[in-house]
């Protein structure tokens, strides 16, 4: 390859072709301030904080919208670019509440961090900060549009990732507004609440509605039985919130924590995901058996439900009946855990701290509550955990590693995988190749369906059969999958879709500075996870083989029919407005 070679800040040096002089400077440990710009999106060149010079140009250039060409001079700071990027920075302060000291993202605004790098102190002209309502109609996320400085990277997700198109860059100039359509709420439109927007603001205009007052207020109840559930993705996120790299493994000092917070008994959503592949595995096969409907598509991202929901409700037979881990374990929590433990169900209070702004979403779903009383009561993102974790002074460093409780926190290295793309069809082959051909499975590690691409294929052979299986991630790539399901181009037999990029490790809800970087480390350690553990087949699991035959019968039966599996809804805006 040929390298381009430039000079930068008086330096002689050279990098890749077509690479921007904003990415050219990162390579040579200078960083230039940026507030529109994200590894993972297209360039947008919005908020100018990035300009260098340029030898021979007369105006300052966007660094970020500028390639590298042979020769160039670059210089990345000089008074004309400080005062330049200074006043930028004033002027969006002086159309920004001054609310940093009670903002949600005080301590990790990127917005905030700039102000600090260039010292500004005071903001010079007049104060036009909006007044306009907030957005706090549904359970998940809160929108704030006074604090929005157009940066565009949330419609950016939202239409070229996601491809929901929720949010636009509506009017023009000083009028533009990021909103949904004729500035309606989100619960007005098809928002499926994945908190990719909110995972991707630079600022806190749009972030998860925090329900840490409810969880404190179930601790702090002597009446109430308080029970957490964690999720795959979290033990390989959490520490990011304490000065971690990222996929660091963190399990038991986890444990440690929410101990420490004072739940009565701290389980694993691992647990829920055993039990989820046990019914979804042989649902599938059911299907296969009794002409069902193919392909059939998994069911536990809340996000990819509420899409299909909204944009292909005439294909909702091809999903799972079965619930999500999350709810899967609250149903059983309150049943099968509240009979050995010889509790009330109704004093039972079960918090899951999930990776995921739609969980939020799904535990208030009406239809979660089979097992008499609501399954899951409270949800808290990653992020928020690592809050309340500092309002209560847990010094996440210093923990000794601990276990989680039993029955309901024994699991196997199938469920952990649950958190990265293909890790659920990886799990379920695992347990059905087991089921159907009556044989040990040797290898264990289904890699076909592993990695970051968009879209992923594979052929298993079942005892002579052959079964063919996708696998997608993002829901700009579950769209690809469900034209092919629509037109009858598909030829898939099961089907994994998750809604955020990356998978839940990916989630709404995972600690900001969230990129495709980040999430490969993420899904390596949960691999790590899974190749450490003894037990690596759902069907393997003493705790999940105890509950079968103590409480549940069998897959599929009329126990867990009832309380692990549901139904879906029709949620089109057309069948709404009429």
């Amino acid at each position: 390859m040929n390298l381009v070679r430039f000079e930068l800040n008086g330096q002689a040096v050279e990098v890749s072709p077509g690479l921007s002089i904003l990415e050219a400077a990162k390579q040579y440990g200078i960083k230039i301030p940026s507030l529109c710009h994200h590894p993972d999106q297209r360039v947008k060149a919005n908020c100018r904080v990035c300009v260098v010079e340029v030898e021979g140009q007369r105006n300052l250039v966007a660094s970020c919208a500028t390639t590298v060409t042979e020769g160039m001079k670059v210089r990345t700071n000089s008074p004309k670019i400080r005062e330049t990027v200074q006043t930028i920075l004033e002027l969006i302060f002086a159309n920004h509440p001054q609310e940093c000291l009670t903002c949600v993202r005080n301590g990790n605004c990127e917005l905030r961090q700039l102000a600090a790098d260039y010292g500004i102190r005071e903001i010079k002209g007049e104060m036009a900060a909006p007044s306009l309502p907030i957005d706090m109609s549904t359970p998940s996320l809160v929108r704030n549009p006074n604090k929005c400085i157009k940066c565009g990277r949330c419609a950016e997700v939202c239409h070229h990732v996601q491809e929901t198109g929720i949010l636009y860059s509506n009017y023009r100039s000083i009028d533009v507004a990021v909103e949904p359509e004729f500035g309606k709420n989100l619960s007005e439109v098809a928002c499926v609440l994945c908190g990719q927007c909110a995972s991707v603001c630079p600022v806190g205009a749009i972030h998860e509605r925090d329900d840490i007052a409810k969880v404190w207020a179930a601790l702090d109840d002597l009446n109430k039985h308080v029970v957490v559930q964690v999720a795959p993705s979290v033990r390989v996120s959490v520490a990011e919130e304490f000065g971690y790299a990222p996929g660091t493994i963190a399990t038991g000092k986890l444990v440690a924590a929410l101990r420490k917070l004072g739940f009565d008994r701290v389980f694993d959503t691992d647990f829920g995901a055993d039990v989820t592949i046990m019914e979804e595995g042989h649902e599938l096969l059911h299907r296969l058996n009794n002409a069902g409907v193919l392909p059939m598509i998994t069911s536990c991202s809340p996000g990819w439900v509420k899409y299909i929901e909204h944009n292909y409700p005439e294909q909702l037979g091809h999903l799972s009946t079965a619930k999500s881990p999350q709810q899967m374990f609250g149903a059983l929590a309150k049943t099968y855990y509240a009979k050995k433990a010889g509790l009330d169900p109704a004093d039972i209070y079960v918090v899951s701290i999930m990776p995921c702004t739609a969980k939020k979403f799904e535990s208030q779903r009406p239809e979660m509550s089979d097992s008499g009383v609501r399954d899951v009561d409270a949800v808290l993102t990653t992020r928020e955990l690592g809050r309340i974790l500092k309002q209560a002074g847990v010094e996440f460093s210093v923990l000794t590693e601990e276990q989680f409780d039993d029955p309901l926190g024994i699991s196997t290295g199938a469920a952990a995988i649950f958190g990265a793309t293909g890790g659920v069809m990886e799990a379920a082959l695992r347990t059905v190749y087991e089921v159907v051909t009556g044989s040990e499975l040797t290898n264990v590690e289904f890699t076909q369906v592993r990695g970051m691409d968009g879209v992923k294929e594979a052929e298993i052979d079942l005892a002579g059969s052959k079964v063919k299986v996708a696998v997608a991630h993002g829901l700009g790539n579950a769209r690809k999958i469900m034209e092919l399901i629509k037109t009858g181009q598909a030829d898939y037999t099961f089907v994994e879709i998750m809604a955020c990029p990356g998978g839940c490790i990916g989630g709404g809800g995972q600690p900001y500075g969230t990129t495709n970087a980040v999430r490969r480390q993420r899904i390596a350690a949960l691999y790590q996870v899974d190749e450490a553990l003894p037990l690596r087949k759902s069907h393997e699991s003493p705790a999940v083989i105890e509950l079968y035959k103590d409480f549940l019968g069998q897959p599929l039966g009329e126990v867990s029919h009832k309380l692990l599996h549901t139904k879906y809804k029709n949620r089109s805006l057309r069948k709404l407005k009429g």
